[in-house]
């Protein structure tokens, strides 16, 4: 067991972020390792992330998760962004180096994770991808990464789509061509896995059920996989219809437990995370 003698401060920022299950995972961990510390949850809005950023330097806080709408826009605030998370275009963890600021991204190697332990087979899967934003991303890299022949990147902002697909012109699995949500039916009939990536469930019971309807599930295969990466609620509308036409889901818990496992790692010098004790802490809620 470790014995770290100074009291770490650590947190999730975003926007919203009073969902979050990060908390109850990280203090867990803390308190498992012997570690003095403490991790909260700073609800950060879009206009006031460049202040924040100040503050977090001011306060000496050890790291963060970064959730939406940041994962993007931090970029460009930090010292140093490292290779994956440049590579993704999104940063979903921050750590310090010294006095510096270094933004990673554990989000791909997490959802890979997730999915082999659900024994989800990525190996030359057909993906359709819903959403741009940094979670989208990280799906598209990790994924391809691990062996997905085919990536179709879906979404409600054309543009978005674009610019992601622009950024990874040289990962031959991606599709170049983005589909509209209006548009899903076909790519929907020779996929394997689908990844819900978007914060549609978040938005409210109402806006979420019209979300999950529009997108033509029933057009999937049998043997087809849903994952919704948001986990609050745990299952997600889109997971609901497609639990109700006999797909297979996994849920976003699994996704949240490994990159977590992963960031704690990143924190701490590469010291093992206490997983078990972490998923423990996550279905606690």
């Amino acid at each position: 067991m470790s014995t770290h003698k100074t009291e770490f401060l650590l947190g999730v920022l975003g926007c919203p972020v009073a969902h979050s299950r990060s908390p109850a995972m990280h203090n867990a961990a803390l308190q498992a390792k012997g570690i003095e510390g403490f991790y909260g949850r700073f609800e950060v809005a879009a206009e006031s992330l460049t202040e924040a950023m100040r503050g977090l330097r001011a306060l000496g806080i050890h790291g963060v998760n970064v959730t939406v709408p940041h994962k993007e826009t931090v970029r460009s605030l930090l010292d140093e962004v490292d290779a994956i998370a440049t590579r993704i275009g999104a940063v979903n963890t921050i750590f310090r180096d010294r006095d510096r600021l270094v933004g990673t991204n554990t989000d791909a190697r997490g959802l890979v994770r997730a999915l082999e332990r659900a024994e989800v087979a990525i190996e030359g899967a057909r993906v359709v991808v819903i959403g741009a934003g940094g979670a989208a991303r990280a799906a598209a890299v990790g994924l391809t990464e691990a062996g997905a022949a085919t990536v179709q990147i879906a979404a409600r902002r054309p543009e978005q789509a674009q610019a992601l697909l622009q950024d990874y012109q040289a990962l031959s699995a991606i599709d170049p061509t983005p589909v509209s949500l209006l548009d899903l039916k076909s790519c929907m009939a020779h996929c394997d896995l689908l990844v819900q990536a978007t914060s549609a469930p978040l938005q409210g019971p109402k806006e979420a059920a019209a979300f999950a309807d529009a997108l033509p599930l029933d057009h999937l295969p049998q043997a087809a996989v849903v994952i919704d990466l948001v986990y609050e609620p745990l299952e997600t509308q889109v997971l609901a219809a497609a639990r109700r036409l006999g797909l297979k889901t996994v849920d976003g818990l699994g996704m949240l437990l490994y990159q977590g496992a992963i960031a704690f790692e990143t924190w701490f010098g590469g010291e093992g995370a206490p997983v078990d004790i972490m998923r423990a802490a996550l279905q606690r809620g």
